[in-house]
């Protein structure tokens, strides 16, 4: 484990492995090095990659700011593109995903971009994120309600079943989720103005010009999958893949495949 330093001084830790070009794997909300996806995507990318996971700011052995900006995460994920020689490509998953886009924007250094169902709402197929979310996540993380912070996104963020919600807390992960609630707002940021139930904006990633990939699992809910189509259409240089048998929860060993194809074209 390393440390880059962000431009307000924060320090971000990351792990990296393999050998060949550069690649960033950005988490998704409550997740983290130790508790994840991506460490057992980057395990195997690493035939063909030099991987990069990181602890986003608030989570893990990285540290943190009162203060959340969308701008000081694109920061981090710039010293890490800095640390990995100047250029990369980016992966991110859910919010993850919403933070690569964000990045996308603003870093050139980016060479090629992948996402994996970014939590937009798009259409009717479910009902929006309320107008109210964000504001009681607020009240939430800040009266260190860490347990309800997690229901509340699980219910009310991603469309959970009531019943569902209600058992999580019998979950062996249970700790570590209500251990890194407190960066839930963070996620909220990237993604609450996607998930109004409206068509995306035709020109708010104009300026994301990296070769995309947008992906989205056969499984999962109709929603998604219809935020992702809608995604790769409203993204100047986008292409759009459907991974059969898979959810929202992708497993590295189907998701690694179509990773590798993209980013080195095998």
């Amino acid at each position: 484990m390393a440390h880059v330093i962000s431009k307000d001084g924060t320090a971000i830790a990351y792990d990296r492995i393999g050998r060949g070009p550069a690649l960033i794997l950005v988490d998704g909300a409550l997740c983290y090095r130790a508790s994840g996806p991506n460490g057992p995507l980057a395990a195997l990318l690493a035939e063909h990659f030099t991987v990069y996971t990181y602890d986003r700011r608030g989570r893990g052995e990285s540290g943190n700011e009162p203060l959340y900006a969308i701008g000081r995460e694109v920061e981090d994920i710039e010293a890490l593109l800095n640390e990995a020689g100047g250029s990369a490509g980016v992966y991110g998953i859910s919010s993850g995903a919403a933070l690569a886009l964000e990045a996308a924007k603003r870093l050139p250094q980016i060479a090629k971009l992948a996402l994996y169902e970014a939590p937009f709402v798009v259409d009717g197929s479910r009902p929006p994120v309320p107008e109210s979310y964000a504001r009681r996540m607020d009240e939430l993380v800040a009266a260190g309600s860490r347990g309800a912070a997690v229901k509340h996104f699980m219910r009310r963020g991603v469309g959970l079943p009531a019943f569902v919600v209600a058992i999580m807390p019998l979950m062996p992960a249970w700790k570590k989720l209500k251990g890194v609630a407190h960066t839930l707002p963070y996620d909220t940021e990237l993604t609450a103005a996607f998930q109004r139930g409206k068509p995306l904006p035709t020109d708010y990633w104009a300026d994301v010009t990296a070769p995309t990939l947008v992906a989205s699992g056969s499984k999962s809910p109709a929603w998604m999958r219809n935020a992702m189509q809608a995604l790769a259409n409203a993204l100047p240089h986008a292409e759009h893949r459907t991974l059969a048998g898979q959810t929202h929860i992708v497993k590295p060993a189907a998701l690694a495949p179509v990773l590798t194809h993209f980013f080195a074209g095998k």
